[in-house]
């Protein structure tokens, strides 16, 4: 039986399962304010123009795209930290632990796109959404799984975090290679550079902060300008903080600063801004698009054949172990819970479509999708989950 969790891992679930629920506020309240007299203020204010610069270095971008690719640079580099923390001390530092995990994330981010792919191969525009259903919210699954209290084994927690956490990995990777239109070679040198500086940095066990955040800066706005997405600045500067230097641990001094940033603010930040759908005029034609439902479709069953099944296949011949304390109907509810796309899978749909008219369709898809994932998965948990820990958490 699991007695203990390393505090890092606790502090990690803790911060983001109430940030998920914080997520989940912030999303149906912007479902409820672009269906409401205020919709237009709200369109206003993510269109808003905001400017800032220094000299002839002015950057001029709406207020949604300040918070698709400034925050949520801020949002990648704390990915970038956990994931960094993981591979080297955490639940990917093994192949005995991470031999599992691996297998469902690419099995979990696979099948979800080759359903949106087959649904959507005819049409050239829709077809560059193939890897939004890939996505996995962790935040919002952890949230789910904080309204189940004790009763969820810590070792399917440590799981799914494992599972988003790769899953993360290859969403960076996809952004990377697959949405990245055109490349600024002089900003691009001016971004390696900056890069090469923070690696010295690590070398010379550099352990206060400012230095990196300073030149984390620096690679943000050359990234931004080169063309590649900004957010990967964030991932790359992330794996240049040492976890360790001069007695001190500068990663998780840093990781820590930014958890509550993240899940308190700059995800319900996203959540809002993003998740305004307007359901006027919406028809079940409109539903059954090609577009929303190879979104739905890919998160709801994609996610369980990927997750679930490749798991199935890699426990059952003897790649991997089933965890402690865990048992099947429980690794099924699991691999509903990480259909959840939301956070993700919306920042996939805006760099895959300009056109408001898509996004609005990838809104429906997405949250149509996560909602079902979460309300099925949550049921399904509840029962898998023994009654006992149950009582004992409500005493």
């Amino acid at each position: 039986m699991v007695k203990a969790i390393a505090p890092t891992l606790r502090d990690f679930l803790q911060k983001e399962s109430a940030g998920g629920i914080l997520l989940m506020v912030a999303a149906a309240l912007a479902v409820v304010v672009a269906n409401s007299p205020l919709a237009e203020l709200y369109r206003g204010w993510l269109d808003l123009p905001v400017v800032a610069g220094i000299g002839g270095a002015v950057i001029d971008k709406p207020l949604l795209l300040w918070i698709n690719d400034g925050l949520m640079a801020v949002f990648f580099f704390l990915v970038g930290l956990e994931v960094k923390r993981e591979i080297m001390t955490g639940q990917l530092s093994s192949w005995r632990q991470a031999s599992l995990p691996l297998i469902m994330a690419i099995g979990g981010m696979g099948i979800p796109a080759i359903i949106y792919a087959t649904l959507n191969w005819g049409d050239p525009t829709t077809i560059s959404g193939w890897a939004i259903p890939a996505a996995t919210d962790i935040a919002f699954a952890l949230g789910v799984l904080a309204l189940l209290g004790s009763r969820v084994p810590v070792a399917l927690k440590a799981l799914l975090l494992a599972v988003a956490v790769i899953d993360d990995i290859g969403a960076i990777t996809v952004i990377a290679l697959f949405y990245t239109e055109s490349v600024q070679t002089d900003m691009l040198i001016g971004g390696a550079i900056t890069l090469a500086a923070m690696i010295g940095l690590n070398r010379a066990k550099v352990a206060d902060s400012w230095p990196y955040v300073i030149l984390t800066v620096v690679l943000w706005v050359f990234v931004l300008k080169s063309g590649v997405h900004a957010t990967l600045a964030g991932v790359a500067a992330a794996m240049t903080i040492p976890l360790t230097a001069r007695g001190q641990e500068p990663l998780i001094r840093m990781e820590h600063a930014l958890h509550y940033y993240v899940a308190f603010l700059i995800i319900p930040i996203f959540g809002f801004a993003n998740a305004g759908v307007s359901l006027s005029g919406i028809s079940f034609s409109d539903l059954i698009a090609p577009l929303p439902l190879g979104i739905a479709l890919g998160l709801l069953i994609g996610k369980q054949l990927g997750i679930f099944g490749f798991g199935w296949l890699a426990i059952k011949t003897g790649i991997a172990e089933m965890p402690e304390d865990v048992n099947w109907r429980q690794l099924h509810a699991m691999s509903l819970l990480a259909a959840i796309g939301f956070t993700m899978s919306l920042f996939i749909g805006n760099l895959a479509f300009a056109d408001p008219a898509l996004m609005n369709q990838v809104k429906i898809g997405v949250l149509s999708g996560s909602v079902i994932a979460a309300i099925a998965g949550y049921l399904l948990l509840s029962r898998a989950l023994p009654k006992e820990a149950l009582k004992e958490s409500l005493a």
